[in-house]
């Protein structure tokens, strides 16, 4: 099996954001050791316990700290920006590390209101521009696509002898069909959607048009999976996540609370019911509880590739996690 990681550089109640950022960094090397296909580093902004706004600087120094994982966005919110920017940015990364780079772009704002209108006066308008940015931003990253227009004779310097590989990542028909349209690679996010992820990936599959005879239509299937050496404490672990996830859905903000913090959190009924359907949308178990869900949503999703992201309070917890999976679900 081929499993991935995106990491969200979560900040716990006992760390700074520099220790978070710093877990990063030791779960790419974790991950690349462990034989992760690629380390993918999401984008928010002015988000409470989340530590990392521009994946894109955080990738320049992952890459120093590894050899040959691939690393990615997951992703960069394309509407906040010009497509000849991120270009740019990307191209410098794959020229520093030669086959390493993916681009995962995608249209989400990745904070509040008042962070939107900061970065970007005209964000409604450029999600509606989503199509044209990508055509844009692809015809950047490959010459032999570019068309007669402004920007015909421009070049998103330097060029990368292997360009950074394109995604488009999204949790609707919308993004799938997208991607299927411009040949990209999609990712579909199981793990922050209540929409029927078999379906829209079957919608992609079916829609897909390779830009070169090469390009075929490969999925990443993105779940939340907490494993440890016992169902018992993997659930354990989980409680600090699904509390903090419900912390931030109703604005309190705050860092990832530890296991006693988040069991004496004070919930509602109906609060208790809206844990427990997040739980069901996760992965908690022993290593062979999580190995077989993990094979049943590959198959019941036709994914090429499946990316994981855990949350937990202690970082030796998040990257023993990420061990016992990959012992027991990749082949070296």
């Amino acid at each position: 099996m081929k499993l991935s990681i995106l990491d969200q550089s979560p900040i716990s109640s006992n760390q700074t954001a520099k220790e978070a950022l710093e877990t990063s960094i030791k779960l790419a090397q974790a991950g690349e050791a462990l034989g992760y296909a690629r380390f993918w580093m999401a984008e928010h902004h002015d988000l409470p316990g989340l530590a990392c706004p521009a994946p894109e600087v955080m990738l320049s120094y992952i890459g120093t700290q590894t050899h040959h994982i691939r690393i990615g966005s997951g992703a960069v919110l394309l509407p906040h920006y010009k497509p000849y920017k991120v270009a740019e940015v990307f191209n410098l990364l794959a020229t520093l590390f030669p086959g390493r780079i993916d681009l995962g772009i995608g249209r989400a704002p990745g904070g509040s209101a008042e962070a939107t209108n900061a970065l970007n006066d005209h964000f409604l308008e450029q999600v509606w521009k989503m199509p044209d940015l990508v055509k844009e931003l692809l015809e950047f990253l490959d010459d032999d696509f570019k068309t007669d227009n402004a920007y015909a004779k421009l070049s998103a310097s330097p060029i990368p002898l292997i360009s950074p590989m394109p995604w488009l990542l999204g949790t609707s028909k919308k993004s799938a069909l997208l991607a299927a349209e411009n040949g990209m690679a999609y990712a579909f996010g199981q793990f922050m959607s209540d929409m029927n992820g078999k379906e829209i990936i079957r919608d992609y599959l079916d829609s897909f048009r390779p830009r070169k005879p090469s390009e075929r239509p490969y999925v990443i299937l993105t779940v939340s999976a907490i494993c440890a050496d016992t169902t018992e404490k993997a659930n354990d672990l989980a409680v600090s996540s699904l509390i903090w996830g419900l912390q931030r859905s109703k604005g309190e903000g705050g860092f990832i609370p530890s296991f006693r913090d988040a069991k004496h959190y004070s919930l509602s009924e109906s609060e208790k019911n809206e844990l427990a359907k997040k739980k069901r949308n996760m992965i908690i178990g022993d290593p062979d509880e999580v190995k077989e869900r993990l094979q049943e949503l590959q198959t019941t999703y036709q994914a090429d590739e499946i990316m994981i992201v855990t949350i937990t309070y202690n970082p030796q917890d998040k990257i023993r996690s990420y061990e016992l999976i990959a012992k027991e679900c990749i082949k070296k």
